[in-house]
């Protein structure tokens, strides 16, 4: 008998994929790779630790136009489709399921842990959505659902299973150490779309740009972000990691500013086509502001484009605090 979990590596998808892996039951991990979640280093120790096999699937555009523009249940608090999230993984994670010639899925959903997306109603969508209907097993609050299929059939003793509900962890914590588990990161929604700041950024990326590829995503999670144009964005970045990151994503089409003599930050515009005079000026004196240049009468700023040797510079008077845009 063999069964997918979807794994995040977290406390719960550990518990969940032990306790039916406890049962005899060849579990199988799949975690999902977008710009808003994914496996890390963590993740594949995790798997590693409780002896399961790990895939990381790629979710592409597909996940940005079928569930992220176009949830059938809305957002939650910022731009998380939580609901749509779950059944689209299981939907996937089925299919994958199919392919391995696997019997049923495995999830870390613990009943009324999150009062919007895990409440009774909301497992039920989820389970409508995913298209397998009866297969779901969630082993943390199996006892305290309806039998699935898993269940019924006899594939795992229900009794061996658990009942717990709500926000706390204690329960968790103490199935834990039963179950010899101990390395598990903190809670934390290890999801970007909850995260008010990006969300924002998205949204506004995606009014300018609605045909945004999944790879032009990156620099969402970089920088000070400034609109210079209805759809000219600048990135200036904050610290020498995230300069390093935004050459790193430079597109080549994007042009680059640094100031020149003084130590400073990377700024990024991207635009549809080659910014206008203004804008550059304005992008340069914007860089400059957050440069150690701030307090001089004039800066020299190199402009470039990714990958080519060739730049200019030119002399900008840094931006005055009252006048910067108003950031993202």
């Amino acid at each position: 008998m063999k069964a997918v979990c979807l794994f995040s590596g977290g406390l719960d998808s550990q518990l969940a994929a032990a306790l039916v892996k406890k049962q005899g039951v060849t579990v199988i991990g799949v975690n999902f790779s977008s710009p808003f979640f994914g496996a890390n280093r963590a993740t594949h120790m995790a798997a590693k630790e409780l002896g399961i096999q790990l895939f990381v699937l790629d979710t592409g555009k597909e996940y940005i136009e079928e569930v992220l523009k176009n949830p059938v249940y809305g957002y939650g608090k910022n731009f998380n489709p939580c609901i749509d999230c779950h059944g689209y993984m299981l939907r996937k994670a089925g299919e994958f399921m199919q392919k391995l010639d696997a019997s049923f899925l495995i999830s870390g959903e613990v009943l009324g842990q999150r009062p919007m997306s895990q409440n009774r109603s909301a497992l039920n969508a989820v389970d409508k959505l995913s298209g397998f209907r009866g297969l779901v097993l969630r082993p943390l609050s199996a006892r305290l659902l309806p039998a699935t299929i898993p269940e019924t059939e006899g594939w795992v003793d229900r009794e061996q299973l658990m009942d717990i509900s709500g926000r706390g962890r204690t329960r968790q914590i103490e199935l834990a150490e039963k179950l010899g588990i101990y390395d598990y990161p903190t809670p934390a929604g290890g999801c970007l779309l909850t995260e008010a700041s990006f969300s924002r950024r998205l949204k506004k990326l995606l009014e300018v740009k609605p045909e945004l590829e999944a790879g032009e995503m990156e620099i969402l999670k970089l920088g000070r972000h400034f609109y210079l144009g209805e759809r000219t964005l600048l990135a200036v970045g904050r610290n020498h990691s995230e300069n390093e990151n935004i050459q790193k994503i430079a597109r080549g089409n994007d042009y680059l500013f640094k100031v020149l003599d003084r130590p400073g930050p990377l700024g990024l515009l991207r635009g549809d086509d080659d910014p206008q005079a203004d804008e550059i000026n304005l992008a340069a004196a914007i860089v400059a502001r957050y440069s150690d240049a701030r307090k001089e009468n004039m800066a020299q700023v190199k402009i470039f484009k990714p990958g080519h040797e060739a730049f200019e510079t030119i002399n900008i008077t840094p931006l005055p605090p009252d006048e910067v845009p108003a950031s993202l």
